[in-house]
């Protein structure tokens, strides 16, 4: 009898002094087998989670040149390893089945995708905002010197970081757009 009672976690929690159920009286030879998904991770590359402005530091843990897990970081002081359920998920980001590697294009009107390769992409990018920029561009309005576009504007997304958001904010600045905003701060 007393081989199946050292079998209940409940009565080696009492025989072996572990009243709260902290320590080895509460394993089970199921839960003792479990290993950490991270302990064949060859390094773990310290990272910021890219979803807003808080900066939630994140451990990334790689094997064979591939994320196979990502964390929050203990040691920070901003997220104390704590990430929220956007931060949690950004494993998906680097390996989600969903992430496209190739340019989807839909034409006007149209209503199929089409893949694009990437040179053939960046030059349509490249033609548009150039169109968009001469069709919109004000040298002077009422007789002040302006300078500017009314073609297009900026929006910056939740995933950039501060310095993606700062180099997106040069780049339309340069190109005379005035319209600019980043969602990041929200």
């Amino acid at each position: 009898m007393r081989s199946w009672l050292n079998q209940w976690p409940v009565y080696r929690q009492l025989s072996q002094g572990d009243e709260l159920g902290l320590g080895a009286a509460v394993k089970s030879k199921r839960s003792a087998a479990i290993a950490p998904r991270v302990r064949n991770a060859d390094k773990v590359a310290k990272s910021v989670c890219p979803y807003c402005a808080v900066g939630c530091a994140q451990d990334v843990y790689v094997r064979d040149g591939r994320v196979i897990q990502i964390e929050g970081d203990p040691d920070s002081p901003v997220s104390r390893g704590r990430l929220c359920p956007k931060g949690s998920a950004s494993l998906q980001l680097t390996t989600g089945d969903a992430r496209q590697y190739q340019v989807q294009y839909r034409r006007p009107h149209g209503t199929d995708w089409e893949q694009l390769d990437l040179d053939t992409a960046m030059d349509m990018i490249a033609d548009r905002v150039i169109e968009a920029r001469r069709a919109g561009w004000q040298e002077t309005v009422e007789a002040a010197r302006t300078r500017r576009t009314m073609g297009f504007a900026g929006l910056g997304g939740a995933t950039l970081d501060n310095e993606e958001a700062y180099l997106i904010k040069k780049l339309f600045t340069a190109l005379g757009a005035i319209q600019i905003e980043n969602q990041a701060r929200i």
